[in-house]
């Protein structure tokens, strides 16, 4: 029965890949001709007048329809429901992998031969082990829930189907990376979701802002991509093979040989880091996932939670016995991760738009994510990338209800005094606050304390990682409430008209809320460590995947108290706590203290308000010397010489015939001499041979 269940492995990805076949054909032969129709002969006469605003209930595209295609209820039904399928192959498999022994706890199924060259073969095989098990019920289980919630959110958008399309392919994409064998199967899953991604942010291109992001997403994206297939050609070299199994059996003796050095091992993770720094959204290649935000609100939740920078935390965490052989590369891992969680909480200090908010904490999140992985705790890791996927899915849908109820608006400074009118929305936004800021008792308090313990207590943590760590904490606290304070107390600083429409959001948004809510209170039990009198399961279930090299199981462990660990568990808590507070104090009891916080510092608050003026910095060094490069290649060697060249050989050309032409002048007299000439030339030169 076992085997019978992973026999069917393929579904998981395969469910995801036919929805995105099924809603392409309607998004092709259906929905088209309808926009096309609605849009005019030229395409330019009524399909809209302005730009298209994330509303999420359709008034980004123009009109409402007055009644919708029949076709939008099999694309409701086939996007949403796939990925549930999906969901529920996953969990079958996953259980058929539990009842297996630990050390048996790997199952590889392929499904054709792919790449074969001489002794070089890269199958297309999937792997489910107990890292690739988290990664597909987390990006199943959130994804049909952000499938559900765009059913109602973007109800009346008129490219209903093509929006499904790019999200179920988004799936597919990530559940190949995940679920890959080898690393060129994981690059596909990677290129795949950075291609998605393109095409969900700049979903309504119409939009400059909106196109602008998309681009700045995909070739930002490129540049870490560089790195990661680096990085695989030294795997394969060094190696001879891409397939995990055989890369992780062939360290010890690779390492003992010296053909794995610790100088090649460091190359290898350093390339593939840099892969990740542009997936995750790491210092220097995070600035493309604040303006995702210009995406409809799903996507942001899907790219920010379940899919798309979850990827190169995956891809650490996978490649964890070759970064345990290079310390370096887990020294830098554990500063640019530190570094990126406290940068980017400091900029959601001063952000007033409710997803870009949201944008910065996930980026600051992600940070904690590869510190953990920087000092060796790649369960811990792993463990606050799920608690993560829980909470930030329901910030971003819970701020995409606001969004809705709002007519589009995203200042918080226009909102205030929401939770009377939406108390769902609040109920469980309010609970994914709570649970981010690391409340005991919530999903995110055991993930994050556990990556704070290992920070200071692992053999490469280091006080300055956890105070790092712990202030990063704090600003979170203090950053989300103040997104809660600005948004749901206070007096209403809404428009009157908007005021008098603000509804709760229909049960088809409010239902995954719910659900996510008891996820962030609940997810995190499975991972309740030993010093808080649990069994700590999660770690159990990973321990097959992360096992450290000889020489790291050979060092002296460092031992700390239990009494010390609960003095920086209550240390951060307490951090956590003076955050929250000093939130409730700026906005909801003194509001009129912030202004003049930002008036007394005007200097340090646009810098900070301003992000750094680091994409400003990007585009002086970076792009504008990029631009003006290649328009003077285009005036210097595409136009001047390629051009000229190609014109010189025409005028050339033309020249000569211009030349042969007078030959033929048409008087019979001039064509005889030329026949006698000839015939003359040919006898002077026959005589003299």
């Amino acid at each position: 029965m076992v085997g019978n269940v992973l026999d069917f492995l393929w579904l998981v990805p395969g469910l995801p890949l036919l929805g995105v076949l099924l809603n392409g054909a309607i998004a092709l032969f259906c929905e088209r001709p309808l926009l096309l129709a609605e849009a005019g002969p030229l395409g330019s006469s009524t399909h809209g007048t302005s730009p298209p605003v994330d509303k999420g209930h359709g008034g980004s595209h123009g009109a409402h329809h007055d009644a919708p295609p029949a076709y939008r209820k099999f694309v409701s039904l086939i996007g949403p429901g796939v990925i549930g399928g999906a969901f529920v192959v996953a969990l079958l498999s996953v259980m058929a992998l539990a009842a297996r022994s630990a050390h048996d706890r790997v199952f590889v199924q392929v499904l054709f031969p792919w790449i074969q060259a001489g002794s070089f073969s890269a199958p297309a095989a999937l792997q489910l082990d107990p890292l690739s098990a988290v990664m597909i019920l987390v990006v199943t289980g959130v994804g049909f829930l952000i499938h559900v919630y765009s059913v109602g959110y973007m109800s009346h958008e008129k490219a209903f189907a093509r929006y499904f399309v790019y999200l179920n392919l988004f799936s597919f994409a990530m559940l190949v990376l995940v679920l890959g064998s080898n690393y060129l199967l994981m690059f596909i899953g990677w290129e795949g979701v950075g291609l998605c991604s393109y095409l969900l942010i700049g979903f309504w291109y119409e939009k400059q802002s909106a196109s602008d992001a998309g681009k700045k997403a995909f070739i930002v994206n490129r540049i870490g991509d560089f790195g990661f297939i680096l990085g695989t050609f030294l795997l394969f070299w060094t190696f001879g093979t891409v397939n995990y199994t055989e890369v992780f059996s062939k360290i010890p003796a690779l390492s003992s040989s010296g053909v794995l050095t610790t100088g090649i091992a460091t190359a290898i993770t350093l390339l593939f880091f840099v892969g990740a720094t542009g997936k995750s959204a790491q210092i220097p290649l995070y600035v493309w996932l604040p303006d995702a935000m210009e995406g409809p609100t799903p996507v942001s939740a899907l790219i920010h939670a379940a899919t798309m920078v979850t990827a190169g935390v995956y891809m650490v965490a996978r490649s964890s016995a070759l970064f345990m052989l290079a310390p370096v590369s887990m020294g830098v891992v554990a500063a640019v991760g530190a570094a990126t969680a406290i940068f980017s909480a400091t900029i959601g200090i001063t952000q007033t738009d409710i997803k870009r908010v949201l944008a910065y904490s996930t980026v600051s999140q992600l940070g904690y994510m590869f510190l953990a992985c920087g000092v060796g705790a790649f369960t811990a890791g792993i463990f606050h990338l799920m608690t993560h996927a829980f909470f930030k899915a329901l910030l971003f849908l819970g701020s995409g209800s606001v969004i809705h109820a709002l007519s589009g608006e995203q200042d918080m400074r226009k909102m205030g005094n929401l939770r009377k009118h939406l108390p769902i929305t609040f109920t469980t936004m309010f609970v994914a606050t709570l649970a981010i800021a690391g409340i005991p008792g919530l999903a995110g308090f055991f993930s994050k304390d556990e990556i704070l313990w290992q920070a200071f207590s692992s053999r490469h943590g280091h006080i300055a990682l956890w105070t790092v760590g712990a202030l990063a904490a704090g600003i979170t606290a203090f950053y989300m409430f103040r997104l809660v304070f600005m948004t749901f107390f206070g007096k209403s600083r809404m428009d009157q008209h908007v005021e008098k429409h603000v509804h709760e959001s229909p049960f088809s948004m409010t239902v995954p809320l719910m659900i996510l809510a008891v996820l962030s209170v609940a997810g995190g039990w499975i991972g309740i460590p030993a010093v808080l009198g649990g069994a700590n399961h999660f770690e159990h279930w990973l321990a097959p995947v992360f096992h450290a090299p000889a020489a790291e199981t050979a060092a002296p462990a460092v031992h700390h108290s239990a009494a010390l660990e609960y003095g920086l568990m209550g240390l951060s808590v307490a951090i956590a706590l003076c955050g929250i507070g000093l939130a409730y104090y700026l906005y909801s009891v003194r509001t009129e203290k912030p202004d003049k916080v930002a008036k007394a510092v005007p200097g340090l608050y646009d810098v900070v308000l301003n992000k750094y003026y680091v994409d400003e910095i990007y585009d002086f060094v970076f792009v504008r010397r990029i631009v003006n490069g290649s328009v003077w290649l285009w005036q210097a060697f595409d136009a001047a010489f390629i051009d000229g060249m190609v014109n010189g050989i025409a005028a050339a050309v033309r020249k000569a015939g211009d030349g042969v032409r007078r030959l033929q002048t048409g008087v019979v007299g001039n064509y005889a001499f030329s026949l006698l000439l000839g015939a003359v030339l040919i006898v002077g030169y026959a005589l003299t041979r």
